[in-house]
């Protein structure tokens, strides 16, 4: 039998991350040979990466690299089972190692074939699921370009890039407040203006739909009804439309007995409330439209103004589960 001294196991595990008995008993099939333990190892990551297929990888870590320069990101999300593991120090320290591979990856095919200490990505994973006994994989993947990027990452479970048009005065502090942002609302468009007609649709109706049914409930305990919005997104809100509630409004001004000399002072403030009931899917959506976590008076695309000539070329967020 082959005498495997205490240094081998030790070098085998900082090689692998496997623990000090399974080393020892992959370097003794190997007969001590350092490269075919790493192959027992990995074989056997293959083995356990069968068996938990079909498990579901839903904990882990979000996170989020920047390169030197700041102007290339990426978001990823190593999975694995168990919250335990998800916090584990050396899951951690993978999680970042594999980040830092992902920045030079132009996708998430690109990455996984990438280079690992000899071994590919993939290949990584697995041999980790064997170290480990729980399923890895990469559950996401998102990389952006721009002038300057910006990261925000949320106790290890919220990852959020944001790209910026130019490198303006402070702009690590606007950067890291809309990440934070992106990471904190969800954010899926950039604005209302990207959004697709039928989609605005489908989402008045469903959105009708699950209110009315609400009140009829409400109406049953005897509780005041919800009001139910006759549009949802700025992308409805056409001049006739605007033109239309300033009509009502001045109607309803009339019939409280306001007089018509003071309408122009009360008017704005009720089409901003008008605006403000019937954006509720901009709100929720559109990153340039929702209140500023930081400032609720303020708008996300009035907050970027004010550090003037700069736009949000792109934004990302990843998350676990």
């Amino acid at each position: 039998m082959t005498k495997i001294t205490a240094a081998e196991v030790n070098k085998l595990r900082k090689a692998t991350g496997a623990g000090m008995m399974d080393c020892k008993k992959a370097l003794v099939e190997a007969q001590g040979d350092f490269d075919k333990a790493i192959d027992v190892l990995r074989k056997k990551g293959q083995k356990v990466a069968a068996k938990r297929a079909d498990r579901d990888s839903s904990e882990g870590a979000a996170i989020a690299k920047i390169n030197s320069n700041n102007t290339l990101g990426v978001s990823i999300v190593l999975g694995c089972e168990t919250d335990f593991v998800g916090k584990n120090e050396n899951f951690l320290a993978l999680a970042n190692q594999f980040a830092e591979i992902a920045l030079n990856a132009s996708s998430k095919e690109t990455f996984l074939e990438a280079d690992f200490e000899g071994m590919t990505v993939a290949e990584k994973l697995i041999e980790q699921t064997g170290v480990i006994g729980e399923k890895l994989d990469i559950k996401a993947f998102e990389k952006i370009e721009a002038p300057y990027v910006g990261a925000y990452v949320h106790i290890n479970k919220i990852a959020a890039l944001v790209g910026l048009s130019s490198n303006v005065d402070n702009v690590e502090v606007l950067a890291k407040d809309l990440a934070m942002q992106i990471a904190s609302m969800g954010a899926t468009s950039l604005s209302y203006k990207d959004f697709d007609s039928a989609f605005v649709s489908s989402e008045t109706e469903a959105r009708i739909a699950v209110i009315e049914k609400d009140n009829i409930e409400l109406a049953r305990l005897g509780k005041p009804l919800k009001n139910v919005p006759k549009y949802i997104s700025m992308a409805q809100l056409t001049p006739e439309v605007i033109k239309e509630a300033k009509s009502n409004i001045k109607a309803e001004l009339k019939a409280e007995g306001k007089p018509e000399q003071i309408w122009d002072k009360i008017l704005p403030g009720k089409i901003d409330r008008f605006i403000s009931d019937n954006t509720t899917l901009d709100k929720e959506q559109c990153l340039l439209d929702q209140d500023f976590i930081k400032d609720e008076n303020c708008t996300v695309e009035k907050y970027i103004s004010s550090y003037g000539s700069v736009e949000v070329t792109n934004f990302k967020r990843v998350a676990l589960g």
